[in-house]
């Protein structure tokens, strides 16, 4: 019989090193939205990518980060599950970059007994002697690392990557059904989708104040109908979401529809509809409805 390798990839670093990009790449499907802003990704996001003789789970998590509310310590324990289960870690930085924003979780890098690859992302950004000189920076700081040199966004070198990653799994058989894509539900998409427009329309404090919660989703031969509800935390928000008579709602409908098309390759009638829920970023009860603190 032929031998089968199966293990769970985790993908760690600062706020908007590429990590999302990466896992997208890997996976060829968009599972993670993509924003220029920090903090983008606020789960743990699994991606699994099979083949013949191998699945390798991908797991995007937060950027690393100090918390400063109640949100963040639960995006912060998504992080530290990641190094419990991981058969490789994937340490991402990015040109300049000398360190992680928490101490702790670069230390516990330093002192993984798993394989650590640590990928310099975007050097199509740098000049050669610049690179030269990050790549011997980071073998002073992790000598026991590999170190490979990528652009997630223009999919330089992320072949090679993937394949040493195959190298180095466990044997083990499949830990998930060959035809699945990801661990999370079709409404889990639905709400980050919503939410990346957020990310793209909205400036300052807005879009992190904003949670999606998709209340219906009804699919049948040609269409999918969804209503999804924006919870901010203050009336002086809804009235940014809405906007005048309504136009930057509708314009986020209309984006997110479109890319809800595509994802699903289906038809998609979309209700949205903006509530206030009062400081749910530091209210447990509404953070576990939300999917933190799980």
């Amino acid at each position: 019989m032929q031998e089968h390798k199966a293990g769970f990839v985790n993908i760690i670093g600062n706020p908007n090193v590429g990590k999302s990009t990466l896992m997208n790449a890997f996976v060829g499907e968009k599972l993670s939205i993509i924003t220029s802003k920090a903090q983008t990704t606020r789960h743990r996001i699994l991606g699994i990518v099979n083949g013949d003789d191998f699945q390798v789970i991908l797991s995007d998590t937060p950027g690393i980060i100090k918390p400063a509310y109640e949100m963040q310590s639960a995006m912060m324990d998504f992080v530290k599950s990641a190094f419990e289960d991981a058969d490789i870690l994937l340490y991402m930085v990015e040109i300049g970059e000398k360190a992680l924003k928490d101490e702790r979780f670069f230390e516990k890098i330093k002192n993984s007994k798993i394989p650590v690859l640590l990928l310099l992302n975007k050097i199509d950004t740098s000049e050669q002697e610049v690179l030269e000189e990050q790549v011997q920076y980071w073998q002073e700081q992790l000598p026991t690392a590999e170190i490979h040199a990528i652009s997630a966004l223009q999919n330089f070198n992320i072949k090679g990557v993937f394949e040493r990653i195959i190298e180095l799994l466990p044997q083990s058989p499949a830990y998930y059904p060959k035809d699945q894509l990801t661990d999370k539900p079709e409404r889990f998409f639905v709400n980050e989708t919503i939410r990346e427009k957020i990310l793209q329309f909205y400036k300052k404090e807005i879009p992190y104040a904003v949670e999606i919660d998709t209340e219906e989703f009804f699919e049948d031969d040609t269409i999918i109908r969804m209503r999804s509800v924006i919870m901010v935390e203050r009336d002086s928000q809804k009235g940014i979401i809405i906007g005048h008579k309504g136009s930057a709602l509708k314009r986020v409908g209309v984006e997110a529809r479109k890319d809800l098309e595509k994802f699903f390759d289906k038809q998609v009638h979309l209700e949205l509809y903006v509530k206030v829920n009062k400081n749910w970023r530091s209210n447990s009860r509404q953070l576990k409805r939300f999917g933190y603190n799980n």
